[in-house]
């Protein structure tokens, strides 16, 4: 299949992180783009400033008329449900259809091709990948899965694309969608149990991944987190590094800390990168700039332009985002939503802020995620003084009886925890003693942050 058949491309999902990403690339690529969503966001505010034609009503009605099936893709995201009146009707009309993974492999499979994978880390890993590429003036294309600070985007682009340009990845485990890609050079941060409303249980999970792995091209490198090392036998013909934060092959060495923001020193066989100032806060953020620096040895990069450009990395929107801190109260907003990255976050934000209350508001994503990981998240929401419990963000799910987000509420241990609705958040927040406060899941809490920065800014 040849892109160059098509002088447009229709998106169903435009507004998803991975889907916007590629509606990008093709715009910039001198296509016509168009899209549904069901909601607007500030991100399909942004699309339709950028050329592109986005509606926000299942209607096959406001298909733009000068589609034809011979001269458009039509690329869909696995939240579309089956029977979506639009998918249904392009689908009978004949025209050619394609899941978003699948274009993603079909683009980078005439590039060197750097895919990041896991189940945490994989967005600000490979965030912090295309901007050291970036940095060294390589020619490159990062389709990322969260908006980049630096760049204000979910794709980063430099140069003419050519036969030297190196494809950033995310390959997510979600609907076996890394199956799709077969990079030269691959990142497996983590394989912590998730998605199991598709994989069933974890083993099924980690043979995806032992998958993904024996996909990488023969003499191809695989940087792989120590403690999912053994997945890493699933290919004889790669070359494995492991890293972690003080295990594995690769280290942090002469780790210090000032403020919750980190310099070390990296450490690894015939490899020692020293002084290296991490411009993103967070425990968990040394150990994906360690898999970053090692991706940028790979590709030649100076140890000079690795140590700037991790020093000039000012992270990835919701990943540990400071909204503000102002009148002695601090605001952070993160995408959290597995338990094991809730600990991660909150862990480094109390180690940032030891002597401040921390008000956290969680809004559960899934009921499945919720039912299999109900006693993972009370746990790790433990860790706030004061715990606001949001509702479950059903997304792509229909209800599951007896599953609501009182099964974790009820076992959070934290001195004070509160049940809010999505219309009595504001009105609860503005009653609490505010010090530290952090929104914290994957839903549609984001679309508080900006009411809540506003509350803040107006108390003195």
């Amino acid at each position: 299949m040849k892109f160059n058949d098509y002088d447009s491309i229709y998106f169903l999902g435009i507004g998803g992180i991975g889907m916007s990403a590629l509606a990008r690339w093709f715009r910039q690529k001198g296509l016509r783009v168009a899209g549904y969503d069901k909601t607007p966001t500030p991100l399909t505010h942004e699309l339709m400033e950028e050329g592109m034609e986005l509606h926000f009503d299942d209607k096959v009605e406001f298909i733009p008329g000068y589609l034809s099936k011979e001269k458009t893709l039509v690329v869909f995201t696995p939240a579309i449900p089956k029977d979506h009146t639009e998918y249904l009707y392009l689908k009978d009309q004949g025209f050619t259809i394609m899941k978003r993974s699948e274009v993603l492999g079909l683009i980078s499979r005439d590039y060197k091709t750097v895919a990041v994978a896991g189940t945490h880390g994989k967005t600000t890993t490979s965030s912090l990948i295309a901007h050291i590429i970036n940095t060294a003036g390589q020619d490159m294309v990062a389709f990322l899965g969260g908006i980049t600070s630096n760049y204000d985007s979910n794709l980063v682009m430099r140069g003419d694309v050519s036969k030297d340009t190196v494809v950033v990845a995310e390959a997510d485990e979600f609907d076996r969608s890394f199956l799709r890609l077969f990079p030269d050079v691959a990142v497996v941060t983590s394989a912590d149990p998730d998605h199991l409303d598709i994989y069933g249980d974890h083993q099924s999970m980690l043979k995806s991944f032992g998958d993904f792995i024996s996909q990488i091209n023969k003499g191809g490198t695989l940087m792989i987190h120590h403690s999912v090392a053994s997945l890493a036998a699933s290919n004889k013909n790669i070359t494995v590094h492991t890293y972690g934060m003080n295990q594995g092959q690769f280290f942090a060495g002469n780790l210090t800390t000032t403020g919750g923001f980190f310099t070390f020193d990296l450490i690894g066989p015939s490899t020692q990168i020293n002084g290296i100032t991490l411009g993103v806060p967070g425990f968990h953020n040394v150990e994906n700039a360690i898999a970053a620096a090692l991706v940028a040895k790979n590709l030649g990069i100076s140890d000079d332009v690795i140590r700037k450009a991790l020093g000039s990395f000012r992270g990835v929107r919701r990943r540990f985002e400071f909204v503000f801190n102002q009148h002695g109260r601090i605001f952070v907003d993160d995408y959290a939503h597995h338990p094991t990255e809730i600990e991660a976050f909150l862990r480094s934000l109390k180690a940032m802020y030891p002597e401040r209350k921390l008000t956290v508001v969680f809004q559960p994503h899934l009921y499945t995620r919720t039912r299999d990981f109900a006693a993972g998240f009370a746990q790790s929401l433990s860790l706030a003084d004061t715990l606001v419990m949001m509702d479950i963000y059903p997304a792509r799910e229909v209800p599951i009886l007896g599953v609501t987000s009182d099964i974790i509420f009820n076992d959070v241990t934290s001195p004070v925890k509160i049940r809010s609705s999505k219309k009595d958040l504001l009105a609860k927040l503005e009653t609490l003693p505010l010090e530290v406060i952090a929104t914290v899941g994957a839903g549609d809490i984001d679309t508080f942050v900006k009411p809540i920065k506003d509350m803040l800014s107006k108390k003195q």
